[in-house]
């Protein structure tokens, strides 16, 4: 019976029905404005992605609608269906299809993460501390210059985040960038960000974290490295005792905080 399956029609059609969904799905932006080197390849992976799962639901609907054509039962026809004992090529076709697919994506995902991230040698490091339900920042390059709800970072330069939670976990991100980063209590998570356009942005608090977790935000600043200085020089605070003990308590497969290079 498998034998006689139209292969190459159902793959030409599922071949047209990916173009036509990538050709709707792909020219929208789903992300929204870009703010960091890191946006153009996140979206470009996004788009990938999207051809890729429409070329598997474009094969799984067209071998579904002619299944459910080609092997419908006959009005009146209450027969038992003929007996199926396998299929061994058809059976390897699917297995190795979407591991195929999956071990693409899951390389070429490694690849634009291990490009974001690489590490340059004046990157500026920046503690970031998060509780319920607020944000807080230190500089360790300025003594730990501290300063609640508002962060302010050098455009065009890589910004390496050292976070720290302290009561539940959090998350780290700035729609813009498009880095998104867990804070876990206990251990110090990194994130690796290069801001490319001066404004101001939004920080959001991605991880359901309790009744106020809606109202976890903080003001994000992106500026040229003059003011970026002066904005740090004009801190009059630093980092509270329990947030320096959080630095110090963290555990880390990265390089800790208080080992950071100049801000």
């Amino acid at each position: 019976m498998y034998g006689r399956l139209p292969i190459v029609k159902m793959l030409l059609v599922t071949i047209a029905l990916t173009a036509v969904q990538s050709a709707i799905m792909v020219p929208i932006n789903w992300n929204g404005q870009g703010a960091s080197t890191a946006a153009p390849k996140i979206d470009h992976l996004l788009n990938v992605m999207i051809v890729l799962s429409a070329f598997v639901f474009s094969l799984v609907m067209v071998m579904l609608f002619y299944a459910l054509w080609k092997f419908k039962a006959k009005p009146g026809d209450e027969s038992d269906g003929e007996p199926i004992h396998g299929n061994t090529r058809l059976e390897i076709a699917w297995t190795l299809i979407p591991t195929i697919i999956v071990l693409f994506a899951g390389g070429y995902s490694w690849k634009v993460l291990d490009e974001i991230e690489e590490p340059v040698h004046n990157h500026l490091t920046v503690s970031v501390f998060s509780q319920q339900f607020a944000w807080s920042f230190a500089y360790p390059g300025k003594d730990y210059a501290w300063k609640e709800g508002e962060l302010h970072v050098p455009v065009d330069k890589q910004v390496v985040f050292k976070m720290h939670a302290l009561d539940v976990i959090h998350s780290f991100w700035v729609p813009e960038w498009r880095i998104k980063k867990d804070n876990v209590p206990g251990i110090t998570t990194t994130a690796t960000v290069t801001p490319d356009k001066v404004g101001t942005y939004q920080l959001v608090c991605t991880e359901l974290c309790g009744f106020g977790h809606a109202t976890m935000r903080a003001k994000v600043v992106v500026e040229p490295q003059d003011k970026f200085e002066e904005w740090v020089e004009g801190l009059d605070q630093k980092a509270p005792k329990p947030l320096m003990e959080a630095v110090e308590e963290s555990t880390t497969s990265d390089p800790p905080a208080l080992d950071a290079r100049g801000a």
